[in-house]
């Protein structure tokens, strides 16, 4: 059995942080469906933009939209970015049946330019869901201020979403808030929870890179704390997770069928060369999560994990690493405020660099019609 499959056995749910045409209508996304027992894929601006400006994959596809008379760059990513998702969530399809709606999800993101801006958000997301047409599809939102009243308001108009973005555990107890409000004001209309899914997606490795850079500058007595911080971020946001699925509110949502919003990690691929590379795997399995791993990082523990339940284990542990990080006065809300405005910031220039790229084989394209003619 592969050792991807043993994950399973704790309760978690291994997705795939990738997307590429050629790997979903090929064999490769089925085989590791088949193989490692993958449950779910995730998207970002940022693979968007190695998939189709870093190949000629997509070529003849802009080639035809463009004869057809769409020029318009943005247009274009979209009318990729929709065949590839369509794509993914049709070989998931029988995932998310066998599963009974728990796995099988596509993630697909709302533009990163509206991160800052609520009502284009909803628009946008509801615009998405339209468009892709598929159940198993969630649309991933920005865990930011302005993306968490997005969060309520599509999960109350029965939309999956994928909040993404939460460094901090304040930022994840809000957005779980959001969750909740949103069954809530379905259940006030009268409307079913039965069929809604969410993920808050909570990220990991970056804070490790960020605070390490913090730890060097404090000496030998903050050393100790190097690639600890977001495990013991990660592990105590995991019981706070645990706290809202014990409360009343949850247990009478659950009562009418509402799915628990399950932490998904992400940014799981190991950055710093000293620090395993599955680290970030190994130490954050438990029961009702997910992680979302980049494919070098699958290939890893499909070599040498270890699959053990370790999310819900050496809490104290934690507790005393993110008390040693505020009595060495380390800043660590401003840190992680910071990597959500990278985060953002990361995707839209990602974003802006996959629409010059797509412009540039448009222009190409069509002056090699002219050349034919």
């Amino acid at each position: 059995m592969s050792r991807l499959k043993n994950i399973a056995e704790h309760g978690q749910s291994i997705w795939l942080d990738y997307i590429r045409r050629d790997f979903v209508d090929g064999r490769g996304l089925q085989k590791l469906i088949t193989d490692d027992g993958l449950q779910g894929l995730t998207s970002n601006p940022a693979i968007f933009e190695k998939a189709i400006a870093g190949s000629t994959l997509y070529d003849a596809t802009i080639h035809a939209h463009v004869r057809a008379g769409q020029r318009d760059p943005e247009q274009l990513v979209e009318l990729l970015a929709v065949e590839d998702i369509r794509m993914a969530a049709d070989v998931f399809w029988p995932t998310y049946q066998t599963t009974q709606g728990v796995d099988g999800y596509v993630s697909l993101e709302v533009s990163p330019r509206l991160a800052s801006n609520s009502a284009r958000s909803l628009e946008e997301g509801r615009r998405l869901w339209r468009t892709v047409g598929r159940p198993n599809l969630m649309i991933k939102v920005p865990g930011t201020p302005e993306g968490v009243p997005v969060v309520r308001a599509l999960i109350a108009e029965g939309i999956n979403v994928n909040v993404t973005l939460l460094f901090s555990r304040a930022a994840y107890g809000a957005v779980a808030e959001a969750y909740l409000q949103g069954l809530e004001d379905r259940v006030a209309k009268g409307e079913a929870i039965d069929k809604i899914a969410s993920v808050a997606s909570f990220f990991v490795s970056r804070i490790d890179t960020a605070m390490d850079a913090q730890l060097a500058a404090k000496g030998d007595e903050a050393a100790v704390l190097a690639g600890r911080i977001a495990i013991a971020n990660a592990k105590l946001a995991y019981q706070d997770f645990l706290t809202v699925h014990a409360s009343a509110r949850w247990q009478a949502l659950a009562a009418r069928g509402a799915q628990p919003q399950r932490l998904l990690w992400a940014s799981t691929g190991v950055k710093n060369p000293a620090l395993r590379d599955t680290l970030y795997i190994e130490q954050l399995i438990g029961p009702a999560t997910v992680n979302t791993v980049p494919p070098a990082t699958l290939d890893a523990f499909r070599d040498h994990g270890e699959a053990q339940r370790t999310l819900d284990a050496e809490v104290p542990t934690a507790l005393a690493v993110m008390a040693a990080v505020d009595k060495l006065g380390l800043p660590f809300a401003a840190v992680t405020d910071q990597l959500v405005a990278d985060g953002v910031q990361l995707f839209v220039d990602a974003w802006d660099k996959l629409l010059a790229a797509v412009a540039a084989k448009r222009d190409a394209l069509e002056a090699a019609d002219v050349d034919d003619q």
